[in-house]
């Protein structure tokens, strides 16, 4: 799955960010599709040996180390207030780049979600503002509700603005406790079997 959406992203990305302008990164969590910007995502792999860090909130699984970088990964499911499910193989963790407020400098980061299935097109017209009501999750991580057509059926995705969910606490927290970060007793989060195909 992930090697195969990767094989997208790579072609996408490559077009530039105009290009991308409406092109989202598709995701679920229960029952829900998500989207994200797809300019803002590097990279989609399986779940690999997370190390936890300590004192951390709960949705701060811990750090990973892909081909030797060091990057934190958070649990949207827990983020969210959702109940968190066991890791399979359809389990992926998107690598995204987030922006601090306020300066110029950007982090790379790994958000676990249930499955990634595609990349949608959505043009502007097809996106209509976040409700102000009957939303489970805080709306200002909310970029807007897209509508995107399947023959003669409709289909609703929640686009996120990653900067804005990934906040500047989380940035602080994690960037604090990956930088006094060595080596630990901390076992690290294995999912069974959970190699991307």
């Amino acid at each position: 799955m992930a090697t195969n959406i990767n094989d997208t992203l790579t072609a996408q990305l490559a077009q530039g960010e105009n290009e991308n302008e409406n092109k989202f990164l598709s995701f679920c969590l229960m029952d829900e599709e998500y989207g994200v910007e797809i300019f803002k995502v590097r990279e989609i792999i399986g779940v690999i040996d997370i190390t936890p860090l300590p004192q951390t909130p709960e949705y701060v699984k811990g750090v990973i180390n892909l081909r030797g970088k060091i990057i934190p990964v958070i649990e949207l499911r827990l983020k969210f207030g959702m109940e968190t499910v066991a890791y399979t193989k359809e389990t992926c963790v998107i690598v995204v780049e987030v922006c601090e407020q306020g300066n110029d400098e950007h982090f790379q980061i790994g958000v676990i979600v249930d499955t990634v299935p595609e990349v949608l097109d959505i043009a502007k017209s097809q996106i209509e503002p976040a409700p102000k009501f009957g939303c489970s999750m805080n709306t200002e991580y909310i970029l807007g509700i897209g509508k995107v057509r399947f023959g003669d059926t409709e289909k609703v995705v929640i686009l996120l603005e990653i900067d804005k969910v990934v906040t500047q606490t989380d940035l602080s927290v994690i960037s604090n406790m990956t930088a006094h970060q060595g080596p630990s007793d901390n076992h690290p989060i294995q999912a069974e079997d959970n190699v991307a195909a």
